[in-house]
């Protein structure tokens, strides 16, 4: 069991919360963690990239200067593949490339709960009692982190609810802000530290943050049922033999 003090506003701390390291993965997979770091950098790739062909490039096409005579070696146009500032030899000509890689929903599930565990390990989890503002105050939040030492880059994940704090973090430098049903590996890791408030970690140990434990889609969030308006289920039914005759 992993004991994680709990802070209040001070940085003083009232209380502990004992984590089960098997509802996280049990041990640190630093092998799963990169895959699902480097699957989810390359998917932000937007495939855009374009190159130029010779005829593409914006320039003259007369010959820059006799064949004979010159005692330089012959040439043609400026805009030739092996001369600066001309084009290449196989442009990319695609209109979008497609670069994503996919991983399991199970693998991703894992991954997303073993990199809190890797922060638990390494003691880099601020967790709050409560985080509630009675208004958006960039310093408030500002004298809550340094109460607690966060002296380097920090990942808020609260409840979309907590709207005051999350209006209060998001303009300090070196911070970002998540809703806590959309943490993941990526935006764990690219963070020294993670700031929560317990009931939000709760939440996101047993489930609860998504509806339902284990009935989150691939990202992360929520997947809702597919219903029609009678309430039945989107799936079709089967017609009778009756009804085939």
């Amino acid at each position: 069991m992993i004991s994680l003090p709990i802070y209040d506003k001070s940085g003083k701390q009232i209380d502990t919360m004992s984590i089960d390291e098997l509802t996280l993965g049990g041990t640190v997979r630093y092998a799963l963690l990169k895959q699902a770091y480097v699957i989810t950098h390359g998917n932000q790739r937007q495939g855009s990239a374009r190159t130029k062909s010779r005829g593409m490039v914006h320039g003259s096409t007369r010959k820059l200067y006799k064949q004979k005579g010159t005692g330089n070696a012959r040439v043609g146009a400026s805009r030739v593949p092996n001369r600066k500032g001309g084009g290449v030899a196989f442009p990319k000509t695609r209109t979008r490339e497609d670069l994503r890689t996919s991983l399991s929903k199970q693998a991703k599930r894992l991954a997303n709960r073993n990199a809190l565990l890797a922060k638990l390990v390494d003691g880099e989890v601020k967790c709050f009692a409560d985080l509630t503002f009675t208004a958006p105050k960039t310093s408030d939040f500002a004298d809550v982190l340094k109460a607690v030492g966060i002296d380097r880059t920090c990942l808020v994940a609260v409840d979309p609810a907590n709207r005051n704090a999350m209006l209060s973090a998001r303009n300090l430098e070196h911070v970002d802000v998540c809703r806590i049903e959309q943490l993941n590996v990526f935006e764990v890791l690219n963070h020294r530290y993670l700031v929560v408030d317990k009931t939000s970690l709760k939440s996101f140990l047993d489930g609860t943050c998504w509806g339902e434990a284990g009935d989150a889609d691939d990202n992360g969030t929520a997947a809702p049922s597919a219903k029609v308006p009678n309430g039945k289920s989107a799936s079709k039914s089967s017609k009778s033999k009756k009804e085939l005759a």
